[in-house]
């Protein structure tokens, strides 16, 4: 009896040594991941700060739903597979966005009535941080004073004061954004929203009180890993946080190319208005 006890006890202690080592070594491999994304250093502009200028894209599916969802039926019937919705796991960090009741309401309203409210289809500026993960790319133009960012999406460009910084004039889709560099990281600091964009094609919302904090930190030559902090006590709960991973256009001849939806959406939008011929 006592021997058996004494091989329980010897096989209970080498499971347990060997989920500790095998904790062990996944901490090691994190913490080793880790810190190799804190010790890059991003190649300088000539003021002495991180390089990010480049052309950026993501490789998700955000612009459907932000929160992780699975694949569904087109929103066109016609469309087919062609339009249909990939799955994703989500770019929020916890899962879900903490709405309030009732703006969990207007969400699921919003998405049972996308194809008439969702601005994207009217070819509205998309927002922040939509413009982001809208699916296109968009280019960083950077300088001292300022730092451009250009979308492909409806010809939409933020500017980010990193001088000379202001509170925003007034209401706009794409806020107002002032910048500061904390080491490797840019941060930027966006107010002074209108109420009309949302985060994505699923009617994930804000309204005008949103307040976003962006954090783009080069961790290799190629990718920046992007975070946005997003505020809203009109909407959410508690302020909450998205991220993913930038990835660079490496192709001798990227470019920012055209894509004006203006003229593609004028007969959904005003066609009802159009003379008709007199009978």
């Amino acid at each position: 009896m006592m021997r058996n006890r004494f091989l329980v006890v010897l096989i209970v202690a080498a499971v347990v040594s060997g989920v500790s080592l095998a904790v062990d070594r996944v901490t090691a491999q994190q913490a080793a991941v880790q810190s190799t994304a804190q010790a890059y250093r991003a190649p300088r502009t000539p003021d002495g700060k991180p390089n990010l200028n480049g052309i950026w894209q993501t490789m998700n599916t955000a612009n459907w739903n932000i929160e992780a969802h699975p694949a569904g039926p087109s929103p066109v019937r016609d469309l087919g597979a062609s339009g249909a919705v990939p799955a994703g796991l989500g770019i929020v960090e916890g899962g879900e966005i903490p709405y309030l009741p009732a703006a969990r309401k207007k969400q699921q309203e919003n998405y049972a009535n996308r194809l008439k409210l969702d601005p994207e289809i009217k070819c509205y500026l998309p927002g922040v941080p939509r413009s982001t993960y809208q699916g296109m790319p968009f280019q960083i133009i950077q300088s001292t004073k300022h730092i451009m960012l250009i979308h492909e999406f409806a010809g939409a460009v933020r500017t980010i004061y990193m001088a000379e910084q202001t509170e925003a004039p007034a209401d706009s889709w794409m806020g107002w954004s002032n910048g500061r560099w904390e080491g490797e990281t840019l941060v930027v600091d966006t107010k002074g929203f209108n109420d009309l964009s949302w985060f994505d094609r699923a009617g994930n919302f804000h309204s005008d009180a949103l307040h976003v904090v962006e954090r783009f930190t080069p961790r290799s030559a190629e990718t920046i890993t992007y975070e946005a902090t997003i505020e809203d006590p009109k909407v959410f709960s508690r302020p909450w946080k998205m991220s993913m991973p930038l990835y660079k256009h490496v192709e001798r001849n990227a470019q920012i190319l055209e894509f004006r939806c203006v003229e593609f959406v004028e007969d959904l939008l005003y066609g009802h208005l159009r003379k008709q011929p007199a009978k």
